[in-house]
């Protein structure tokens, strides 16, 4: 017999898979202008120029069997000793090459970690909202998912129920920041408070628990914030990150995954690492990608125009009478749906051929996510739909 499990699994595909793929049929019907979809954080800003230019370059100038052949399992040393170079520079932290794997994007990055340090039964920390594929990554990796609720003021963790939740089964936190779908990101202050309590977890119950950062948006900030860096916070600590978001690169699939160069035994959790991507498949992380990122660290695409965007779209919001979630980093806003059922209104949104991510997905109830990495002008003519909507429910 196949593995059933896997058969429910790719039967049942994500909600914002499966809201975008309905939005595909859905403008051949009736016409790509009519549809509003806002499912999917897939970025409208292209890459910078420099990619463009360095691609060019790299592909003139190199040997072609050196720049698609394969690069060290972990990865080309010198795309992690840009990596490294540029952290310790901007966050003034002693990483180390050495302790850096290249990764296929930062679903590899997070599942290689899962694997790695997970055994059996071991419990993983989520914070709600979070992304919905944390559950079907834990669970593969066999762990169990444990969801830490969130102040509903500041939607950073709940830390009296955090604490509470520890326990001696407890392998590491998940935390991502800025926050899909929320946009809000962790201040230093609610990133203290968990190191603390980790640590002093850690001796009650005479074991090393993780903390893993889920970085995709990090670059992704509209009014200067600061982004802990995790690391400089909590020794046993793993940096998962993709250059998806802020190179506009969702497809080439090109990230890393760091451990802290002062996580306990430092060189064996990078061991399990290696091992876990070797199990998986996952070694040699796309080369030419690899090969760019030297010349491209650090960049990122115009963030003015999500910027924009934001302002455009909670402005249009806001004077309808919706209450939205006012987002620090990121691409997406977190909107009250109009009803308790955050699945049923999405669903009456469709009829308004608004796609929009109900939040039970993300482990909360009552709100919907509005991926604004889209046109302006979208936005902008949704103003009518989102209207109607609303004015359904009076």
């Amino acid at each position: 017999m196949i593995n059933e499990k896997m058969v429910n699994l790719g039967k049942q595909p994500s909600v914002i898979r499966e809201l975008f793929e309905f939005g595909k049929r859905r403008k051949e019907e009736i016409g790509e202008e009519n549809v509003f979809d806002f499912s999917l954080g897939n970025p409208s800003v292209p890459a910078p120029l420099v990619v463009k230019k360095e691609l060019i370059n790299l592909l003139e100038k190199e040997d072609p069997t050196f720049l698609h052949g394969y690069t060290s399992a972990m990865g080309d040393e010198k795309a992690r000793e840009a990596i490294v170079t540029y952290i310790n520079s901007k966050y003034h932290c002693k990483e180390k090459k050495e302790l850096v794997y290249m990764t296929c994007g930062a679903a590899a990055s997070l599942t290689i970690a899962l694997k790695a340090l997970c055994n059996q039964d071991d419990e993983v920390i989520v914070f709600a909202p979070f992304f919905p594929e944390y559950r079907v990554f834990i669970e593969n990796s066999g762990g169990k998912i444990v969801v830490c609720g969130f102040d509903k003021n500041t939607f950073e963790p709940d830390m009296i129920e955090l604490e509470k939740l520890i326990n001696e089964k407890t392998k590491l936190l998940i935390i991502n920041s800025p926050n899909n779908p929320s946009g809000v990101i962790y201040s230093k202050e609610c990133i203290e408070k968990i190191a603390s309590l980790l640590r002093s977890k850690q001796k009650e119950y005479n074991k090393e628990i993780y903390l893993l950062a889920d970085e995709p948006y990090r670059e992704l900030v509209y009014n200067q914030e600061e982004v802990p860096y995790i690391t400089k916070y909590y020794d046993n600590s793993l940096v998962a990150y993709s250059f998806s978001k802020s190179l506009s690169l969702p497809g080439e699939r090109i990230g890393y995954l760091l451990v802290g160069n002062k996580c306990f035994q430092a060189n064996s959790v990078f061991y399990a690492i290696c091992g876990a991507g070797r199990s998986l498949g996952y070694v040699c992380a796309p080369s030419l990608f690899q090969h760019l990122i030297p010349s491209v660290i650090g960049k990122t695409s115009n963030i003015d125009d999500y910027k924009e965007n934001l302002k455009e779209l909670s402005s249009l919001l806001e004077e309808i009478g919706y209450e939205v979630v006012h987002p620090q980093g990121a691409f997406y806003l977190f909107v009250k749906a109009l009803e308790e059922d955050d699945n049923e209104f999405s669903k009456r949104a469709r009829e308004f051929n608004l796609l929009l991510v109900p939040s039970t997905s993300f482990g909360v109830k009552g709100y919907v996510r509005i991926a604004y990495c889209v046109s302006l002008k979208q936005i902008r003519n949704s103003y009518n739909a989102f209207k109607e909507l609303y004015m359904s429910y009076l």
